[in-house]
């Protein structure tokens, strides 16, 4: 059957006006649009431009909500600018992060980046989330120098510095201090291990060799490190064990 649009009409409509504790069935149709639109260009595009409407009108939480969820399935660098627009909004941003960190396109990744200069407190934490959750290695530069920030912002840029991984990622880990007090501490330690970890996964032994050896030297003769000495310790012990397959 030819997509109509006229058909979704009253399901927008009924978009507008939503908000938790209605009557969800009348969004269906919705629903069957975003799944009937697969491999139908002009019939994705219309429903994504539908969804990333609502965005920028006054409807509740739930509406942009679900039009979030929807576009983290068929979003792309179309409904990019609708939902970076909600990354300062501390009722929506989670939800417009949720979208942006799943779309392939690029510039969901550069919207990322760009927000990541303006928001702040726990906004700017969510942001760096989801950029680890992509990998996105052109903003490790960005989110190594929030190492310098607050506790709470620095451990989370240790966290996605661990994840995401890169050479420059290490780089940057092994310039801070792995048996700091507190968080920071913690979770430089915790990403350095979890770069070892892929690199000895890649078999790339003296590569994972030289950062197990940098943390158990860190730690070594600190009672309070005793944790990461072991764990290093181990890492040490895999990457001169020649039986392992890795």
């Amino acid at each position: 059957m030819p997509y109509d649009p006229a058909s979704l009409d009253e399901s927008f409509k009924a978009l507008a006006a939503f908000d938790w504790g209605a009557d969800a069935a009348v969004l269906k149709p919705i629903d069957d649009a975003v799944i009937a639109s697969h491999g139908v260009a002009a019939a994705r595009t219309d429903v994504e431009k539908r969804l990333s409407a609502v965005l920028g009108t006054a409807a509740s939480r739930a509406a942009k909500e679900y039009a979030c969820r929807k576009l983290s399935l068929i979003g792309s660098a179309a409904s990019v600018p609708a939902l970076a627009a909600l990354l300062a909004d501390k009722d929506n941003s989670h939800m417009a992060r949720f979208a942006l960190e799943r779309m392939a396109a690029p510039e969901a990744a550069a919207a990322l980046r760009s927000a990541l200069a303006t928001v702040q407190g726990d906004l700017k934490i969510g942001v760096v989330g989801s950029l680890a959750k992509r990998r996105d290695s052109s903003s490790v530069a960005a989110i190594a120098a929030l190492l310098a920030a607050d506790p709470k912002t620095a451990a989370a840029a240790a966290e996605a510095l661990g994840t995401i991984a890169s050479p420059e990622a290490l780089a940057a880990l092994e310039k801070a201090d792995p048996v700091a007090a507190g968080p920071l501490g913690v979770a430089v330690a915790d990403a350095r291990l979890a770069c070892a970890e892929k690199l000895l996964a890649q078999s790339k032994r003296p590569e994972a060799l030289a950062v197990y050896k940098g943390l158990a030297a860190a730690a070594a003769g600190k009672p309070a490190a005793r944790a990461l000495e072991l764990a290093a310790t181990r890492g040490i012990l895999a990457c001169t064990d020649t039986s392992s397959p890795s």
